[in-house]
């Protein structure tokens, strides 16, 4: 039985996800007593076999699934691409995999080219609204912030909600509140808006386009996400979003909620997405195993993924570039609030 973490569209979905820090939870939820190895566990806590004392590190990063024009087709490889590299350094060096996907999804907030951060959609009132989602697959804890305004950073804002309350998401004006008691900086509207977003939400107003037409058609930006398991088997995913233009102020999507387990491995969950709300989705997966997986139903999705020296990448359906880095020594910055 294999335990995958997805990160489905806009929403992270854990599934099988009672495996936890290489053991299996019992069935009252609890971890079993720590091992004097690191040994696998199953239902009622008997003792499967052991496991290695490192794995293979992987981690998987999306830019969003849509239909992303010709325009933008090399920057958002490009970015995808160079937040995988940073990341991963993360795993590389013996960190966590949360360290990695918050790594991951900052450089995909501070890049213009997303819909996350930096880049944002704007709703009816021409404003900015973020959401974000973090997730330990270690603990299965959670941290979640949604309509949150003038934070370049909504990933490492959700992350403090995990690990700083006792709550699982903020919303608006109370998630703006927590992030000043924390002195994390804000930036205007401003900053967060490109001129190609602005001229395209005029466009929208002018022609009063509207949020389902702009859903089906998948021609509006869409979640970035990345999911990582580190040397130690842990599991961690994290997604950021601007929304869909010209949403209503206020309007949460389901990218900062958890979702519901899914019955199949991805093939089946776009599958899923598609009969029951007639539209297309990306999804990243990888396993306890280490295996990993960036399908996707729209046009196109910007995706990359590292493991061991090689880094592979894509944007059309069934695309995959491959490059070895031997000498990766790429430097990560230090996060700043």
């Amino acid at each position: 039985m294999a335990g995958y973490e997805t990160n489905i569209g806009r929403a992270p979905v854990f599934q099988d996800a009672a495996w936890s820090a290489g053991r299996f939870l019992r069935r009252d939820h609890s971890l079993p007593a720590e091992p004097e190895e690191d040994v696998l566990y199953q239902g009622d806590g008997a003792a499967l076999h052991s496991m290695q004392s490192t794995m293979k590190a992987v981690l998987v990063v999306h830019g969003g699934a849509w239909a992303i024009p010709d325009c933008m087709s090399e920057s958002s490889v490009g970015g995808v691409k160079a937040a995988t590299l940073g990341g991963f350094q993360v795993l590389k060096r013996g960190g966590t995999a949360l360290d990695a996907v918050e790594t991951a999804v900052r450089a995909l907030e501070d890049d213009p080219v997303f819909d996350a951060g930096h880049g944002s959609v704007l709703n009816a009132c021409g404003e900015v609204e973020l959401d974000a989602i973090i997730m330990d697959g270690r603990t299965l804890a959670t941290g979640a912030v949604s309509s949150v305004r003038n934070i370049a950073h909504p990933v490492t804002l959700a992350r403090a909600v995990m690990e700083q309350t006792d709550h699982v998401m903020l919303t608006d004006r109370g998630a703006n509140l927590f992030a000043d008691s924390l002195g994390i900086a804000t930036v205007t509207n401003e900053v967060l808006v490109t001129e190609y977003e602005r001229e395209e939400w005029r466009k929208q107003q002018k022609y009063s386009v509207g949020v389902k037409n702009l859903f089906n058609s998948q021609c509006d930006h869409d979640t970035v996400g990345a999911v990582a398991l580190d040397s130690h088997g842990d599991i961690a995913c994290a997604t950021s979003t601007g929304g869909i233009r010209n949403k209503m102020v206020g309007r949460v999507g389901d990218s900062p909620i958890i979702g519901k387990s899914l019955s199949e491995a991805v093939d089946s969950s776009l599958q899923y997405m598609a009969e029951r709300v007639n539209g297309g989705g990306g999804v990243i997966a990888v396993s306890r195993a280490g295996d990993w997986t960036a399908q996707f139903t729209t046009e196109r999705m910007a995706w990359a993924a590292m493991e061991g020296d090689v880094l592979s990448y894509g944007l059309n359906p069934k695309e995959v570039f491959q490059e070895t880095l031997p000498d990766f020594q790429r430097v990560v910055p230090q996060h700043q609030s």
